[in-house]
C-alpha cells in the first residue's frame, strides 16, 4: 500500500461518531467538519419541535373563554343579572268599579221638575260597554194650545275610566276628559252669553255652562253641567225654550234645575259602587281602590271612544 493510500483510510477512521462514510471522491481529502455541524442542528432542531407544540398547546387551553375554570366563574354572574332585572310597572287601581243604570240615576221628583210632561219617556243610549260608558235622555212639551208650549230636554252621561299602564290611573284620565267637556261646553258655535261657573258639593269637582242659542224652533236656553267624582265623569246637558209664541225660560231656573239633577246623578255613581254618595261632594272611594283589587272585566275607556257616549250642548239644543 502507498503513503498516499495509508493516509487516505486513517483520515476515514477520524470521521465523527455515527457520521456514515463518505463515498469515495476521485480527488479525495475533502473537509468533513462541516457535514457534520449540519447534522448535529438537525438533531437539535427535532428536539426542540416538540416543545415548541407543547408549549402552545397549553396556551391555548389557558385562553380558551369557553373552557375550564373560565366557564364557570362566568356563570354566577350571569345569574346575577338575571335576577337583577326591573319588575312590572303597576298603576293604581281605580276607584270605581261599575256605573249605575243611566236612567234611573235621577229620581221620580227631580224628573218632574224637570221634564214635567216627559217622565216616562227615558230612552237609553246604545252603549257596547254599559259598565263603562251608558246615557239617558228624557224630552217634555207641554201645549198649550195657541198660546205656545214650553219644550224641555234632558240628557245624562256617565262616562268611567279603568287604570292603564299606558294610559295613567284612572282617576287622572277622567281629569283630562273632564276639561275637555268643559271647554267643548263653552266652545259652541253660535252661542251667545256664554257663562262657566263653578258648582259646589257635586263630586271632587263640578263646572256648569251655560248660554243662549237661537233656532229656528225659538231661542233654547241651554245649561251643562260637567261633574268628576273619582274615575267617573258625569255630563248634564238641559235645555228649554218657549216655542209657537211662548215664554223663553229663566235661565237661572233652569240653571238650578240642572245642578240639582247632577248632584244627585253623582250620587247615583258612589252609590252602585257600594258607598254613601249622600247629596254632598266627593264620595268614599269603594273597595276597588286598594291597589291589590283586580281590575273590572270592562274594556277601559278612553276621551277618544268617549266622545260619543256625552251629547254635545249644540246636538241637545237641536232637539228643540
Amino acid at each position: 500500500m502507498s503513503e498516499g493510500t495509508m493516509q487516505r483510510a486513517a483520515q476515514r477512521e477520524e470521521r465523527a461518531p455515527g457520521v456514515p462514510p463518505t463515498p469515495f471522491r476521485q480527488w479525495g481529502n475533502a473537509p468533513r467538519a462541516p457535514r457534520a455541524k449540519r447534522l448535529n442542528r438537525v438533531l437539535v432542531c427535532a428536539v426542540a419541535a416538540p416543545m415548541v407544540f407543547l408549549a402552545a398547546a397549553c396556551s391555548s387551553s389557558d385562553s380558551d373563554p369557553g373552557s375550564g375554570d373560565g366557564a364557570q366563574q362566568s356563570a354566577p354572574g350571569d345569574a346575577q343579572g338575571s335576577a337583577s332585572a326591573s319588575p312590572s310597572p303597576t298603576v293604581r287601581a281605580a276607584a270605581y268599579a261599575k256605573l249605575p243604570q243611566a236612567c234611573k240615576v235621577l229620581s221620580g221628583k227631580v224628573l218632574g221638575e224637570l221634564v214635567p210632561e216627559g217622565v216616562k219617556s227615558a230612552k237609553e243610549g246604545t252603549s257596547s260597554d254599559l259598565s263603562t260608558r251608558a246615557s239617558c235622555s228624557w224630552s217634555s212639551l207641554d201645549n198649550n194650545g195657541v198660546k205656545g208650549s214650553q219644550y224641555r230636554w234632558l240628557n245624562v252621561s256617565l262616562l268611567r275610566f279603568e287604570s292603564d299602564v299606558s294610559r295613567g290611573t284612572g282617576e287622572e284620565q277622567a281629569q283630562e276628559f273632564y276639561q275637555k267637556q268643559v271647554r267643548d261646553a263653552q266652545a259652541v258655535p253660535d252661542a251667545k252669553n256664554t257663562k262657566a261657573e263653578p258648582v259646589a258639593g257635586t263630586g271632587d269637582e263640578a263646572t256648569v255652562v251655560r248660554y243662549d242659542l237661537k233656532k229656528k224652533e225659538g231661542a233654547f236656553k241651554q245649561q251643562t253641567v260637567v261633574a268628576r267624582v273619582e274615575n267617573v265623569v258625569v255630563t248634564l246637558d238641559y235645555n228649554g225654550a218657549g216655542l209657537a209664541g211662548d215664554r223663553t225660560p229663566d235661565a237661572n231656573a233652569l240653571t238650578k234645575s240642572a245642578e240639582k239633577a247632577a248632584k244627585e246623578a253623582v250620587a247615583a255613581v258612589a252609590t252602585a259602587n257600594g258607598a254613601d254618595g249622600g247629596a254632598g261632594g266627593g264620595s268614599a272611594p269603594s273597595a276597588s281602590s286598594s291597589p291589590s283589587a283586580s281590575k273590572s272585566p270592562g274594556k277601559p275607556a278612553s276621551p277618544s271612544d268617549s266622545a260619543s257616549a256625552s251629547a254635545s250642548a249644540s246636538e241637545s239644543a237641536a232637539k228643540g
